[in-house]
């Protein structure tokens, strides 16, 4: 059953949309304020949130902003429920990141056509960016052709080893690699010789798009943390999906403005966060980024690289890590180090 949240502070609005959508056979979990409402979300991941914007508490413009700025709800179809109908409302709850607007009174059909639409679309999109298989689709509908099956039994894959560079700073970008396997870091370097880690990426995800956008040289290197598989799509396959599907196109626009936004938050970041902020957010982004569903996450990265995305000494960085393990946020055995709190890690940031 796919879950949905109504954040709603009229009690009889709040139980009537519930009824209707408990006898469409979704789950439903309700909030009676915005407040709560970011909670039960933060806490259920639902499939769908239906959000008044007038609530005492914390209106429906601060939840939708509170959850577009964490992880797993960043990217959550958000529909306001609203009586207000000014064309500037609107306007405010789409540059947020709203998905739609349902207009009060409204009438059974129209809020299951809603929620059913925008679920249809989130369905799409995860099937088309997560996995191979998504992947495989996307190129067989938008170019007809199965570039990825030809790419891998013509042996198109490349493998690297841990530390082996992927591309360099400078150079002119022939393909868009996609992860088969592995992470991968992208860095640039000052003069002296001192990486600032720019990104992380892991299986199912694609590297090396900037450059190619851009149409200019690789402004970061890439190298593989651990063993890595990567299927090359050339140049010239990506540039023909992209001029031939608006979607596409689309996509990996919001994948560049995407980058951008994290880059802005890694600025600030390195520019204000103290020390132990600094760990903490980058263990916090290897969870966020590469945790698969086990209830302690282990993280085998070396001090080298760890160091390189908090952006601090290693000296620091391990006596750091030695405070956490004693605070019993981390435990470390063998050099792998386990998250055992992270709501704890979580609250170093506020």
């Amino acid at each position: 059953m796919e879950k949905v949240l109504i954040i709603e502070d009229n009690e009889s609005i709040r139980e009537n949309t519930a009824e209707i959508l408990e006898l469409a056979n979704y789950k439903v979990f309700a909030a009676e304020n915005g407040k709560v409402g970011v909670e039960v979300a933060l806490r259920e991941n639902p499939d769908l949130i239906l959000c008044d914007i007038t609530m005492p508490v914390l209106d429906g413009y601060g939840v939708l902003h509170m959850l577009r700025k964490n992880h797993p709800t960043k990217n959550t179809p958000f529909i306001f429920l609203t009586a207000r109908a000014e064309k500037e409302d609107f306007r405010k709850g789409m540059e947020l990141g709203a998905d739609d607007y349902i207009t009060k009174p409204f009438s059974e059909s129209d809020l299951l056509k809603s929620v059913e639409c925008r679920l249809e679309k989130a369905r799409q999109l995860k099937e088309e960016f997560m996995g191979l298989n998504g992947f495989h689709s996307l190129m067989r509908v938008h170019t007809g052709k199965d570039l990825l099956d030809e790419l891998v039994t013509g042996r198109n894959v490349n493998k690297y080893r841990r530390k082996q560079v992927i591309f360099s700073e400078g150079n002119r970008p022939t393909c868009l690699y996609y992860v088969l396997k592995g992470k991968i870091k992208t860095y640039k370097t000052n003069d002296l010789g001192k990486e600032l880690v720019t990104g992380l990426y892991g299986e199912n995800e694609f590297l090396g798009y900037i450059g190619l956008l851009q149409n200019t040289n690789y402004q970061q290197s890439a190298v593989a943390m651990e063993e890595t598989e990567l299927a090359i799509i050339p140049r010239d396959d990506f540039e023909e999906l992209l001029d031939s599907s608006h979607e596409v196109s689309r996509k990996f626009i919001n994948l560049l403005a995407k980058n951008v936004s994290e880059q802005e938050d890694k600025l600030l970041s390195l520019a204000y966060n103290s020390l132990r902020k600094k760990v903490a957010d980058a263990l916090i982004s290897l969870h966020d980024k590469y945790q698969n569903g086990e209830e302690k996450f282990e993280i085998n990265i070396t001090r080298d690289n760890l160091a390189t995305i908090a952006g601090t000494a290693i000296e620091s960085l391990i006596r750091t890590l030695g405070d956490f393990k004693h605070e019993k946020l981390i435990d470390i055995k063998d050099g792998v180090i386990i998250i055992l709190n992270k709501k704890r890690l979580q609250n170093l940031l506020n």
